[in-house]
């Protein structure tokens, strides 16, 4: 693969609160940004008035254009594709991009969960991927409109394979400069479990509760759920050689804590009547637990109430 200076040229695939928030900051970096979503209403609204983030972080931006099929990114190929979307829906994605993927496009999973980049893999290859950890929560208000609950920088990214190195250099250089703090690291399957096992003890337990973060945390019965899902979490973590550090713990407890009134996407999921992401972050932490011999009733028991919650 030939290297550019810089990247300038992007497509957001989501335009939920992650895709917006992506989308405005590159935008407001002087970049190409397309944001593709099959709701007409959420891309128009990001073109024009355009994209208002308020909160932790102010923010108003127009994206360059706004597209509803994926498809139509083949006529004008973006040098760097960032999917924002459900992990549910990668293998969708995946078949699309394969259509006119070349060796000069990245594609960046910028989700919740663990081994997205894998599912990617699949169809596109590694030599193509990169995988993020971020660290922002947020919701949609109204389309192109998103409060930011909490943003706690530097997000991290990594390729999968060692030819895609300078290419995660160039990409956190890209979102850093346009107001995302990001660094390319050489852990990100450390930094994945580390966001993830936060993701599996707060968000299913919100889901099923129908509780904001805030709400778990000032419920002393429920959060006795909330505390085992993270011991439990590190123990399948540690048992597969994932280094979380040896205060993660305090780490993650304190993390949870600025979560504030946010519905995290879990409950907004299950609030909508959608597919949840539960068997990419609870579900992987039981698939790791019996890899590695680990027993995992807190998870199972989470993972099993939300997929009962969830639309037949």
């Amino acid at each position: 693969m030939s290297q550019k200076k810089e990247f300038t040229k992007f497509a957001v695939i989501g335009a939920g609160p992650v895709g917006c928030i992506v989308a405005a900051f590159l935008a407001s970096g002087g970049n190409d940004v397309t944001l593709c979503d099959i709701v007409p209403e959420l891309v128009n609204a990001a073109v024009d008035p355009g994209i208002k983030i308020e909160g932790t972080d102010e923010l108003e931006q127009k994206v360059t254009r706004g597209i509803t099929n994926i498809d139509d990114l083949a006529k004008d190929p973006p040098e760097v594709i960032i999917i924002t979307v459900k992990a549910t829906v990668l293998h969708l994605i995946a078949s699309s991009i394969e259509a006119f993927i070349n060796d000069d496009m990245y594609v960046v999973s910028w989700q919740n969960g663990i081994d997205t980049e894998l599912v990617l893999a699949e169809t596109l290859g590694r030599e193509n991927i990169i995988r993020a950890a971020v660290n922002f929560g947020c919701g949609l208000v109204n389309p192109a409109h998103v409060k930011m609950v909490f943003h706690q920088p530097p997000h991290y990214l990594q390729e999968l394979e060692p030819a895609g190195k300078e290419a995660a250099i160039k990409l956190a250089e890209a979102l850093s400069k346009s107001g995302l703090k990001t660094e390319r690291t050489e852990s990100i399957i450390d930094m994945v479990w580390r966001k993830s096992i936060m993701n599996s003890c707060m968000n299913p337990v919100c889901a099923v509760t129908g509780l904001t973060m805030a709400g778990v945390l000032r419920d002393p019965i429920v959060y006795q759920v909330v505390d085992n899902l993270i011991k439990e979490g590190v123990k399948v973590a540690r048992a597969n050689e994932i280094e979380l550090g040896w205060n993660y713990y305090p780490y993650a407890t304190n993390y949870l804590n600025n979560g504030g009134e946010h519905k995290p996407s879990m409950l907004v999921d299950i609030e909508n009547k959608r597919r949840t992401e539960v068997d990419f972050i609870n579900g992987k932490i039981v698939e790791y637990g019996l890899q590695a011999g680990v027993e995992t009733p807190y998870n199972l028991m989470i993972r099993a109430l939300v997929k009962a919650l969830e639309p037949k």
